[in-house]
């Protein structure tokens, strides 16, 4: 009896100590912790890279009102990471942290992927984020480059942060050179979110580049936060001062509302807006209905026809479930931009340090060219600002056709 319970005991000191084992390698991995409801991806679908994979963190809103734009990011990324992965030389990693369009989390998303040792980053999604982030990236000396986060406030004064979409006031310049020359409306209404940074540096170039061109603004309108569900004031002033097209330098958000308002009002005006409102067709409850005929400017044609914008439409498809937006391209660009200029240097390695793989990559990216899905023929200039030529685009039974 008393050799049967030593044996009890022994074996239940066993298992104690392989529990108390177990628990200690789950602390002590070096995976990193993740945000709150964060899908965060630390691995390709093709499977663990090779040891010696190169480690890119980003930050992006993945709940939250935003999420479409950080999703897409996201997804077009990780597309990029697998199918280089594939080739069987260079690897990647990727890992996306949930910033939920907020510059205070998208600092600690930040500080997360630091501590996972991110060697180069894909910045923020998008702008107020963007900008809080590249100070971080700016005082580590961690490359990066952006995919949509468009203020020039995200790259002023940080040599080692690019943009692979175009800045605000070159969107609000071409905006308003592409109604003008395609004679879209005689009488223009804009309004705009006066408290965001994208929104407002939109409008800014539009208003000085309507005014060169003699194009009339007969009504110029705000909203903020707080004040961004009732837009019958803005609406009405349009109105009654007869515009017949209005420019929205604004999210899709609200832009859904304003479609949906204006009908209400029985007001049908021309709608023109930039990169912020793509994405509204895959709005959750939206009636794609009110955005038919919204024209917008993009970089990013998903029914163009060359190989490798068909290849990454399908996949995306496949993966996702619907049409690619220009977030989602300018992720897989940006993946690739990146992949292109580790090689076009030849010496940088995952062990070569983030200060001289920062350096090395600010020289690439200052003199090579690149040639993408959302652009041929991709230049940038010392002050991040990337170079390539927008595309107009209209929405037609619920889906994006090219106007050009």
């Amino acid at each position: 009896m008393k050799k049967i319970l030593c044996l009890m005991l022994a074996l239940v000191m066993m298992v104690g100590v392989m529990t108390a084992c177990g628990d200690q390698t789950a602390k002590t991995s070096d995976t990193p912790e993740t945000t709150d409801n964060t899908d965060d991806t630390t691995a390709t679908e093709t499977g663990e890279p090779d040891d010696g994979a190169f480690k890119i963190g980003a930050t992006g809103p993945l709940t939250g009102g935003a999420a479409i734009y950080g999703i897409a990011a996201k997804t077009g990324a990780q597309i990029a990471v697998d199918e280089i992965n594939a080739l069987g030389g260079m690897q990647f990693e990727l890992q996306y942290q949930d910033d939920e369009h907020d510059a205070e989390k998208a600092v600690n998303a930040y500080n997360i992927l630091k501590d996972w040792n991110m060697q180069m980053s894909l910045g923020s999604v998008t702008s107020i984020p963007g900008v809080a982030t590249s100070v971080e990236n700016f005082a580590d000396r961690i490359f990066a480059l952006t995919p949509s986060a468009s203020s020039t406030d995200v790259t002023k004064g940080k040599d080692n942060v690019f943009q692979m979409c175009f800045a605000d006031p070159s969107q609000g310049s071409a905006s308003a050179q592409y109604i003008s020359d395609n004679k879209l409306g005689t009488k223009v209404a804009v309004i705009y979110k006066n408290d965001d940074p994208y929104s407002a540096g939109i409008y800014e170039t539009f208003a000085e580049t309507a005014e060169e061109l003699n194009l009339e603004i007969v009504s110029t309108t705000t909203f903020t936060d707080d004040s961004q569900t009732d837009f019958s004031v803005q609406l009405t002033d349009a109105m009654n001062k007869e515009a017949d097209i209005i420019f929205l330098p604004i999210y899709y958000t609200p832009a859904s509302l304003i479609f949906q308002q204006a009908k209400s009002m029985d007001y049908s005006p021309k709608y023109f807006g930039v990169d912020g409102m793509d994405g509204i067709l895959t709005l959750e409850g939206f009636d794609a209905a009110l955005a038919e005929g919204v024209m917008l400017l993009t970089p990013f044609n998903a029914d163009a026809e060359d190989e490798a914008t068909v290849k990454f439409v399908a996949k995306y498809q496949e993966i996702a479930g619907e049409i690619p937006n220009q977030f989602a391209a300018g992720g897989y660009d940006a993946v690739y931009a990146i992949y292109e200029a580790i090689k076009a240097d030849g010496t940088i390695t995952p062990e070569t340090s983030n200060e001289e793989i920062c350096e090395k990559l600010i020289a690439q990216f200052t003199t090579f060219t690149f040639n993408g899905i959302t652009g041929t023929s991709m230049t940038w200039s010392e002050d991040g600002q990337v170079s390539k030529s927008p595309k107009g685009m209209v929405i037609q039974d619920g889906a994006y056709v090219g106007m050009d």
